[in-house]
Order: C-alpha cells, then structure tokens, then sequence
C-alpha cells in the first residue's frame, strides 16, 4: 500500500477544526501496553519481535475502526516515508529508527495510530484537532477494553499494566496538547508559565516531544506520572491546566495588543515581508515565521485569510515534505531554495498586513 495515496491531504488535515483550535492545534491520548511473557522491545531479539508483531498486528487490523487501514512493517516503509509520519505526529522519532519486527496500523482518518515494538509491545493513540481530550480519551478506552479481549497484557495487581518504562506504568497513559502560544513568547511569559505546568507535575515539550525545541512556538503539555491516578482524574486535571494556559495565552495578545501594538505588528509585518519575498529560507526559519503570521490571522491583521492555509504550510514547508515533492535527492541548501518559491507562491495573493486600530495611548507605551 502506498503511503501518500493513504495519508489525509496536507489541505485537509489543515481545514480539520476543534474547540479552542486557535491555541491548541490537537489532542492526543495515548496508552502503552505489552504482552504478558515477552521480552520488552529494547530487550528483545529479531525473532522475538517478530514474534510478537505477528500477534498484535492481525488484532489490530481486526477492530471495526481500522478497516481498510494502512497496516505495514517498518522495515518495508523508506526513510522518507518514516520522517514524513514523524512530522505529520503520527510516530514518534524513536518508532522512525525501527525496522525489522516492528510495524505501524493507522486507521483511514488519522484518528487512531498504532505502533507496534516501539519502547513498548503496543503505543496505540487517539488524536483529535483542537481541544478533546475527553473524546480522544473515549475512543481510546474503547479500543483498549475491546483489544484487551484479543490480547493477554502485562498486567499486575498491584502495579497495573507493566511497562519497559517505570515512568508509565499503572495506567501506561499519556495524555498531551500541543499548544501555539506565541503571545506569551512575545510577552516573555511563556518560562513562569512551564515552570508552573511543571509544578503541577506536568511536563511541557516542544514540537516533536522529548528533546525537541518549541519550533513554531508550539509547545506539548503532557501528564508524567501514570501510577496511582485514574485515566480519567488524568484527563480532566490536564484540562484545568489547559483551560489556565488557554486563557493566560488569550491575556498576552490582548494585553500586547493594547500596550505594544506596534511591536506585535512588527513581528507579524517582518514575518509576512520575509515569507512572501524570500529567495531561500531554512524549515526552522519558516516554522518561526509561519507561527507569526498564524497570530497574524487570528488578530484579523490578514483579512480573508484563512488559519488553515499558514497550517497546511505549517506540513509542506518541512523536510520531508518538500522532498516528497521532488524525485532527485534535494541538500538542505536546495530544500531551503525550493522551500522559499512554495512559500512565496502561496502567498503571492495575501495582501500585507493591516494594522487594527489601537487605543491613542496604547502605541505610545516605550516598546
């Protein structure tokens, strides 16, 4: 099966909407799981792997929901295939590095991921745009309590679902949101902000989870602990910090609007001028820049502008993507050649930004 005749078109994926999806772009629940008398994946061996594989992959392709799922080894998909599923945040970086014994089974929406011999037997996740962690949590529960019937997890009465990690065992879930907060960047709020998340025994990650930076402006705020706390007290204590972030988030756009409206519209002015007229630009650069001009179009600066087009530039503009796009192997010097005509295409018909009226003394605040 193919892969890029399967996955959601980037303009699709992009017009997806979701509560609060001006400043939490997805949700996510996943939950990791073994099978009982089988050596954890970084232990085990080929054939063991393989093993295993073999038991979980047909139990998965069996549930309603994955029917006419794409279901491969990772050994067949190319490095390529792999890194795109990474920046689409449908695999982790670690599952990217696996071959032979491993496997992926996505359902036809992209609601539903599994990968199968990553850190565990079994990291199955739920994702959902904007913010549903409830309902990403459902259908996970759902899937979980049925694949459980097909499936002799790892289980201990006094621990809960083992797993190859300690940090997850008990419920052996994790539930995430990956947030855009470039009010708070650009208030210099954002490091008392995590240092809070992380008080509360949260953790906050950048764009491509652990030991990633916060490209974009984008951060992922999960749970860390797993042991001694039902799934859904999980679920719903993520929520009140969420709604927190949400509302500090919408506070810092305000606020900059009223007391430094230039310096907001300088940042999105500069943004809009480098992407519409630059000649060669780097993913990091562009992912910086993009993020802007997405606070741009959520401040109306853009007029006409739709969110879902700096999103679907947000997919197409990164490494993988743009090499997918072109048959010979492109350098990184081409790619940000390459990268720079797409962006300036697309944006050939946004006019430039057009500054909202401020109060008379807001623009008169030292910048």
């Amino acid at each position: 099966m193919d892969l890029h005749q399967f996955l959601v078109p980037p303009a699709d994926t992009a017009k997806r909407k979701g509560p609060h999806d001006r400043i939490v772009m997805s949700s996510r629940v996943r939950l990791a799981r073994n099978i009982k008398d089988a050596a954890f994946p970084g232990w085990a061996k080929k054939p063991e792997r393989v093993r295993v594989l073999e038991i979980v992959r047909p139990a998965i392709e069996s549930l309603p929901e994955m029917k006419d799922a794409f279901s491969e080894a990772m050994d067949t998909l190319s490095t390529l295939d792999k890194q795109i599923l990474v920046e689409r945040h449908l695999i982790s970086r670690e599952h990217a590095a696996k071959s032979a014994g491993s496997g992926l089974v996505l359902n036809k929406d992209e609601t539903l991921c599994f990968m199968i011999n990553e850190e565990d037997h079994l990291r199955m996740q739920a994702l959902r745009p904007g913010l549903q962690l409830r309902q990403a949590w459902g259908a996970m529960d759902q899937t979980d309590s049925v694949l459980e019937k097909k499936l002799d997890y790892a289980f201990s009465p006094d621990l809960g679902y083992l797993t190859a990690c300690p940090t997850n065992i008990g419920t052996g879930i994790r539930v995430s949101a990956m947030l855009h907060l470039p009010g708070l960047v650009l208030a210099e709020q954002i490091n008392p902000i995590i240092q809070s998340v992380n008080k509360l025994g949260l953790a906050v990650r950048g764009l491509y989870g652990e030991g990633t930076e916060a490209l974009g402006n984008v951060f992922q705020v999960s749970n860390q602990m797993t042991l001694g706390e039902s799934e859904t007290a999980i679920v719903e204590r993520l929520e009140k910090v969420l709604a927190q972030i949400i509302e500090h988030e919408e506070n810092a756009r305000q606020t900059l609007l009223e007391k430094k409206p230039k310096m907001v519209f300088n940042h999105i002015g500069r943004a809009y001028g480098i992407l519409a007229n630059a000649h060669s630009i780097s993913s990091k650069e562009t992912m910086n820049l993009l993020s802007l001009m997405r606070l741009g179009v959520d401040l109306g600066v853009f007029p006409g502008v739709e969110r879902s087009l700096v999103d679907e530039l947000f997919i197409l503009t990164q490494p993988a993507h743009l090499q997918k796009q072109h048959s010979e192997k492109l350098s990184a010097e081409e790619r940000d050649l390459l990268r720079a005509d797409m962006v300036r295409e697309r944006l050939k018909h946004v006019s430039r930004p057009i500054a909202k009226s401020t109060p008379p003394s807001a623009g008169l605040d030292k910048q």
